[in-house]
């Protein structure tokens, strides 16, 4: 062993001790998952990762994502040992108001990404690595520390497979095999052929090594570095809680502060304040770009018909076209979201993702990390399963637009299994989250260049069947906002809807019309944030109020509209129509008719709800 191996030893003991010191001022954190990996990350730092600390945003800096965010207080003595970040706010580690959270987030200048659900840094990483190789075109490298227990997630094989067809040699996942998990061992223990085995079936170039023998460690991540063609696994033998007996190898130890700290820190060799001088990026050049030209909209006669859906395409390949930074993704449906548009005419930034939904947003997320502006697309009904990594991209402050098409029971024949029906609720409960539900094809297409400059999550629901035009080419549709499509100064009721059901509300209105009652219209494009202002006018001025949408009755446009009228009292009433019976196959107009959301349901409910406001008055 050479002096530098020593130094590398060393700054693996204090990588340990700082990583009980925090947990224990923090009485809580995962130490010993921090220990496991201490030797791992000292060489990698001191030596192979090649990063500017006083410029996180250095486009040539390599990325380091912890995929296991437990293992927080060894990425929080990383920064410290690096000159980034104080011994005193280390230890803030877990205090309200710290930026050292309990597993790490962006709030960190030097964190890509949250971390904290396993199974979702190593399917990021492929996201950053990809925009490495086919983006920015700079060798970069993405270096992801996995544990073993998340190896469980099916996510991380998306990720393996994703990794491995794209060919990103410049990434390299090291698994951290300490044997335990949270409740005793992992699947596979310390079998490292288990991992090995199925890594290679996946494509990628595997190497075991003894995590805590840093020779062996530097000589593993010189060969991922020199491997060409294929992403490195480098699986590490390692021990959970290394270097202290009353913890190494001990069940029941995961997520507690080590129980003695003082004797701890004695026995690794007490409290060291080693600085590393981590390597900047040698590189040269800057990122690639893209040519930016005219923004271009398509245009739709009003009076003629076209999807939504169609409309979303159309208007994503005019939005590439302008702008250099935007990327398009799909879940390997593009002759469905139309989004095959986009991949014919702009190759070098479409990205098929295949069915793997858990892997496309999480690329997406990778994406935008550096700076691209990524669109993923699919059927609205599989984003379900991906849906923890919208929820943790808006953890991660992540900026990304989502399309779900074919949503809801007027998809037809297909059936249940590929009706979105909750898709409206589960995106509004999304932090800062936008929700755009558009009813004619030039409102997507006015909408679809305000999600790439939207902050946070942008969902964009569109329709499978083509409805009618009655919108002008040209017409804005600020996020935000409500469009009255049909009034008159002595309405009886309103109906608010989008998509699907705006149409069907139009012709109940021309119903009701023939009956002496009229009707407000609303159309609410931006399901969140909604126009409460219309809304509540619509309340004071009609005193009668039907919802009606293409969704389950929970969480969707009708609760939006309840939560506008919330702090209006007193308000009227308010008649939900929604699909409240599971559907089975038909045409769309049966379906819907079935689901009580046709014009005909809506016309009799507002002829009901006017005929209770009349008898109330009279009363």
């Amino acid at each position: 062993m050479t002096s530098q191996h020593d130094e590398w030893r060393e700054l693996g003991q204090q990588l340990r001790v700082d990583s009980i010191r925090s947990s224990s001022a923090a009485n809580s954190g995962h130490p010993t998952s921090s220990m496991s990996a201490a030797d791992l990350m000292a060489v990698l730092m001191s030596k192979h990762l090649h990063y500017d600390f006083d410029r996180p945003d250095d486009p040539r800096n390599d990325h380091l994502i912890f995929s296991k965010g437990h293992a927080s207080p060894l990425l929080y003595a990383m920064f410290k040992a690096a000159g980034a970040i104080s011994d005193d706010e280390m230890m803030t580690f877990r205090k309200f108001g710290s930026r050292m959270e309990g597993h790490p987030t962006p709030v960190l200048p030097w964190v890509d990404v949250a971390t904290g659900s396993l199974g979702q840094g190593l399917p990021i990483g492929v996201g950053v690595a990809m925009a490495g190789k086919r983006l920015d075109r700079l060798p970069y490298r993405v270096w992801v520390l996995c544990g073993d227990s998340e190896m469980a997630e099916g996510s991380m094989w998306e990720a393996f497979e994703a990794g491995a067809f794209h060919g990103l040699d410049n990434l390299t996942a090291i698994i951290d095999v300490n044997r335990l998990g949270q409740t005793g061992e992992t699947m596979h223990g310390w079998d490292l052929d288990a991992y090995r085995r199925r890594a290679e079936a996946f494509g990628w170039h595997a190497i075991e090594v003894d995590g805590h023998d840093v020779a062996a460690v530097d000589a593993a991540l010189t060969e991922a570095v020199a491997t060409e063609g294929r992403p490195t696994v480098i699986i590490a033998r390692t021990e959970k809680g290394h270097g202290v007996a009353s913890v190494a190898n001990k069940n029941g130890q995961h997520g507690k502060p080590v129980p003695d700290a003082p004797a701890a820190i004695a026995e690794l060799g007490g409290v060291r304040n080693i600085r590393v001088d981590v390597p900047k990026p040698a590189l040269d050049g800057a990122p690639h770009a893209f040519g930016d030209g005219e923004l271009v909209l398509p245009r739709y006669e009003p009076g003629t018909k076209e999807a939504t859906r169609k409309a979303f395409a159309d208007a994503l390949l005019a939005l590439g076209r302008a702008r250099g930074d935007v990327v398009s993704l799909d879940g390997e449906v593009g002759n469905s979201t139309y989004t095959e548009e986009f991949a014919d005419a702009l190759p070098d930034r479409f990205f098929q993702m295949y069915i793997a939904e858990q892997q496309m947003l999480a690329a997406a997320v990778g994406l935008q990390v550096r700076g691209w502006k990524p669109f993923a697309a699919t059927f609205a009904a599989f984003l379900s399963r991906a849906y923890d990594f919208v929820r943790m991209a808006a953890v991660s402050r992540a900026h990304l637009a989502i399309g779900g098409s074919h949503a809801g029971v007027s998809i037809g024949e297909d059936g249940p299994s590929q009706m979105a029906l909750e898709d409206l609720a589960s995106f509004r409960a999304v932090h800062g989250s936008t929700v755009l539900y558009p009813s004619d094809a030039n409102a997507a297409a006015a909408l679809v260049p305000q999600m790439a400059e939207r902050e946070g999550v942008v969902y964009m629901r569109t329709t499978r069947e083509k409805t009618p035009i009655i919108y002008s080419p040209g017409e804005e549709f600020p996020i935000g906002g409500s469009r009255v499509v049909r009034r008159s100064d002595d309405d009886a009721v309103t109906i608010v809807a989008a998509g699907i059901t705006l149409h069907e509300a139009l012709a109940a209105a021309d119903a009701l019309a023939a009956d002496g009652i009229n009707a407000r219209v609303i159309d609410l494009y931006s399901v969140k944030p909604a126009d409460a202002e219309t809304l509540r006018a619509a309340a004071r001025e009609t005193g009668a109020i039907i919802t009606v949408e293409d969704h389950w009755p929970e969480g969707g446009i009708g609760d939006a509209t309840l939560e506008a009228l919330a702090t209006t009292q007193p308000h009227p009433a308010v008649t939900k129509l929604a699909v409240r019976i599971m559907p089975g196959s038909g045409k769309p107009a049966e379906m819907v008719a079935a689901a009580g959301i046709d014009a005909n349901h809506i016309a009799d409910a507002a002829r009901a709800l006017v005929r209770d406001a009349t008898g109330a008055r009279r009363n």
